[in-house]
């Protein structure tokens, strides 16, 4: 069998001592949920995972709509993507609703508009799309002008005119759809799994670290400025490695003059289609 067809897990090599995994911990969840299905992976896969010295990458992020190259960049660093969808939306201007693409006067901005006023506090998979005006066709307008020449639009042209139509209800839906298709696209092979289908009510300095007990992760990757959130003490009593790092912004050709960083990854893809792949593997290089 092959040692990633289960989608998790990293093949320790014996003579690798340091890197063994640890005797199972006490409480460690029995079961992994499939993203879209309400049912459990048999508690095999884990049995598997422990006799085989497994080491498990855990990371996490929040569902962000259309998200910059050091999101998959993390992402091909992991054997599960846990995707944050319960944690409060934010009140104001988010990453979850907007990100910058590039056009012939630099950065483009693209929001996606929802509905809050009145609702109070919402969590972000509850937080639906209006769908009032014409934003949708003018940004769907918009980066058609923007990207008409770029190398590799047109293969993915069908997809972004199916993200700017009215099938979506939900934020969630939308950018989870934009994830699922770059995913395929940068050929990365981390299961992602929703925070909603893990059945976890704790919060952040907790939340974290109670993920991975759930996953029986062995280690759990973040970017340094999440430190201040995180309880390291309890990834320790778990015998878990809470690791921090820096991502570094893939560069590769764009149109529009000046290279600009961060951009959505979609602005990567309909640039260098193919290749994008190894150039994120490149910048996850410098993750692990």
């Amino acid at each position: 069998w092959q040692e990633r067809s289960i989608g998790v897990g990293r093949r320790v090599s014996p003579a690798d001592k340091s890197l063994k995994r640890p005797a199972r911990r006490p409480g460690a969840e029995e079961k992994f949920f499939c993203p879209g299905t309400r049912f459990a992976v048999i508690p095999l896969i884990i049995e598997v995972m422990h006799f085989a010295r497994f080491i498990m990458i855990v990371s996490a992020y929040q569902p962000y709509f259309a998200p910059f190259p050091g999101f998959f960049a993390k992402a091909l660093c992991s054997d599960v993507l846990v995707l944050m969808d319960t944690v409060q939306f934010p009140m104001r201007s988010t990453w979850l609703t907007r990100n910058r693409f590039k056009n012939d006067q630099g950065p483009l901005y693209l929001t996606v508009p929802v509905w809050k006023k009145g609702l109070g506090l919402q969590r972000i998979h509850k937080v639906k799309i209006c769908h009032e005006g014409r934003w949708a066709s003018k940004h769907l307008a918009t980066l058609k002008t923007a990207y008409s020449h770029a190398p590799f639009f047109q293969e993915h042209e069908a997809f972004v005119e199916k993200l700017f139509s009215p099938g979506f209800e939900k934020l969630m839906d939308l950018n989870l759809t934009i994830l699922r298709y770059l995913m395929t696209c940068f050929r990365i092979s981390a299961r992602m799994i929703l925070l909603s289908e893990l059945g976890i009510e704790t919060s952040e300095p907790f939340l974290s670290a109670d993920i991975c007990t759930k996953l029986g992760a062995d280690r759990f990757m973040a970017q340094k400025g999440a430190a201040k959130y995180l309880d390291a003490g309890r990834f320790h009593d778990a015998g878990i490695s809470l690791e921090f790092f820096t991502p570094r912004p893939p560069v590769y050709p764009q149109l529009w003059g000046p290279f600009i960083p961060n951009l959505s990854a979609l602005d990567l893809l309909f640039n260098c289609g193919p290749k994008c792949h190894d150039i994120l593997l490149k910048c996850a290089r410098g993750l692990q």
